[in-house]
């Protein structure tokens, strides 16, 4: 009998085709965030049972702008770049599940298929996107990584501008902010493939709420500033529901982040449903 093999589609007798290797995913990355309030009820919209808003500041979100390099632990990826790097812009929100705050991935525009489908096994809701953001340079006009310094980030996906941000630097900080700063709480789902079926009546074969974090972290310096911030509507995105009501701060920082693996919370209890 013929075996196929590979950690995602395609499966292949050799598995050399597989969109996404195994983890350990090792990640070297600059971060752009920057923090804003919204109205807490576009918050709780998006939290599916049995996740329930955060108890202190509910309506706190972050729009993240990430410039990653990435590869399996034999490093290969880095010395093929096309398969190594990528961008991203997500919008995480803070949520509560049993008595413990978490942080939860609500939006995500990627620009590679391998993105995509790692998103698919870690629950990201991720969509291909296209993302920029100012990079540091220590030469030339680039902006260096000190007080004063000016970067700017731009979203867009399907043709539409989502976002767009300018962040000026102000020096140091202790942190990279406080909204992505937990574990991450998300949901795997996958419809079933049959009408009327799936785990408890939801529709879904694959219905679990998972947690997930860094194995291991490594981070630079992180600097706080100031941002402009603008969100524009879409046909087929509703991250301008997340509308800025009030400015919190802006941050830079470079990291290095090993993923490998989540852990299961509970399963068959969403009030997701496929249709």
């Amino acid at each position: 009998m013929t075996s196929v093999r590979g950690y995602f589609h395609p499966k292949t007798a050799t598995g050399a085709s597989s969109l996404i290797p195994s983890p350990p995913w090792r990640y070297s990355g600059d971060l752009l965030t920057v923090e804003y309030r919204t109205d807490p009820a576009r918050v709780r919209e998006l939290l599916p049972p049995p996740l329930e808003p955060a108890d202190e500041d509910p309506g706190a979100v972050a729009l993240v702008w990430a410039d990653w390099q990435s590869c399996s632990p034999a490093g290969e990826e880095l010395l093929d770049p096309v398969r190594s790097q990528y961008k991203e812009a997500f919008a995480v929100v803070r949520c509560t599940y049993r008595g413990r705050t978490y942080s939860r991935c609500v939006y995500i525009w990627v620009d590679k298929d391998f993105a995509i489908a790692r998103g698919l096994h870690q629950g990201y809701p991720k969509k291909l996107g296209s993302i920029h953001q100012t990079r540091p340079h220590p030469y030339g006009p680039a902006p260096r990584i000190e007080a004063g310094a000016r970067f700017g980030a731009t979203l867009a996906a399907a043709d539409r501008r989502l976002a767009q941000a300018v962040v000026t630097l102000r020096g140091p900080a202790e942190t990279n902010g406080f909204v992505n700063g937990h574990p991450m709480a998300h949901h795997r789902w996958l419809p079933s493939i049959e009408k009327g079926t799936g785990d408890k009546g939801t529709g879904l074969a694959l219905d679990e709420l998972i947690e997930s974090g860094a194995d291991s972290f490594q981070g630079g310096q992180p600097w706080v500033g100031d941002a402009e911030l603008e969100l524009f509507e879409a046909p087929t995105e509703e991250l301008a529901r997340l509308e800025v009501r009030e400015p919190i701060a802006a941050y830079y920082r470079q990291v290095g982040v090993v993923w490998d693996g989540g852990r299961l919370l509970e399963s068959g209890t969403s009030a997701a449903s496929a249709g």
